[in-house]
């Protein structure tokens, strides 16, 4: 069976998750980019996609279709109605993403959420992003004991905890390094995940809560 070579368009996405993810946002150019996806043409970023900016969400865009599917059978078939069942609907896909060959793309959101990149996440189309608000709804259900903002700040922390989880596995094993087995990874993850989430808050939290400054806590995009 023949193997569909990637277009001109997909070469440079995949090269540019690459680099992006090897050298950071600022460490690598357009032309440069071009160059890693083989095209002379100096210009064909640029063409294609016009600014950085462009071609991080293509990225994005590129990746979040399987892992938005894989997320959305993974409640259809488990009608998750805990805490672990949820965190685990949203963890096992990512985990999955770093054990495919050929992918940067958790170490490319690893460093896209390094550089506080969260301008990026913002532009995304809005069906990319219905998913992460509903899970972190769902989550927040199974959090009534932590006051707000602490429990949409908790919940920001457990994604990137589990994005960065995910990116070390994903260099890991581009790096032919001993990794544990994938079921003891991820069970371990979600144990961690969850305990994280569902710690009380202490005294001291709660009086550092009162003195603060009420406002809105906003939160990163789980992708």
């Amino acid at each position: 069976m023949s193997v569909i070579a990637p277009s001109a368009k997909e070469q440079i996405v995949l090269a540019a998750e690459r680099l992006f993810a090897e050298r950071g946002i600022d460490g690598v150019s357009l032309r440069q980019i071009g160059a890693a996806a083989g095209n002379g043409n100096n210009s064909a970023v640029q063409y294609h996609f016009g600014t950085k900016a462009r071609l991080l969400r293509a990225v994005f865009e590129y990746r979040l279709p399987r892992l938005n599917e894989r997320g959305a059978f993974l409640i259809a078939e488990r009608h998750p109605d805990d805490l672990r069942s949820s965190v685990e609907c949203a963890a096992r896909p990512l985990l999955e993403q770093s054990e495919l060959e050929g992918s940067n793309y958790m170490s490319f959101v690893a460093m896209v959420y390094q550089y506080g990149r969260r301008d990026v996440f913002e532009q995304l189309p809005d069906i990319f992003l219905s998913s992460t608000r509903t899970y972190h709804e769902r989550l927040a259900k199974f959090l009534r004991h932590i006051p707000e903002p602490l429990r949409t700040h908790r919940i920001a922390q457990a994604n990137v905890l589990l994005v960065h989880a995910a990116a070390d596995r994903e260099r890991a094993r581009a790096a032919s390094q001993v990794l544990l087995p994938f079921a003891v990874a991820l069970g371990d993850l979600i144990d961690g995940t969850v305990g994280f989430l569902e710690a009380p808050v202490s005294p001291a939290s709660r009086d550092a809560l009162e003195r603060a400054e009420s406002r809105h806590v906003t939160w990163p995009t789980f992708l």
